[in-house]
């Protein structure tokens, strides 16, 4: 459940940026917002694999 921690700690972690971006115009918090994105889209890479790992080995 470690994988699921991290990913909402990643998503909570963004919220203010967000805020700050999309309502105040903000361009550095955008910028954030760019980097959490993309720090979100390895994670999310990163447990898909482990994933597809752990079904290969329970399937053997």
């Amino acid at each position: 459940m470690n994988h699921y921690e991290k990913l909402k700690q990643l998503i909570l972690g963004m919220e203010d940026d967000f805020m700050k971006f999309y309502e105040k115009g903000n361009s550095a918090a955008g910028t954030r917002v760019r980097k959490g994105m993309q720090d979100l889209k390895v994670w999310a890479q990163e447990i898909r694999t482990d994933v597809q790992d752990m079904k290969n080995k329970a399937s053997k």
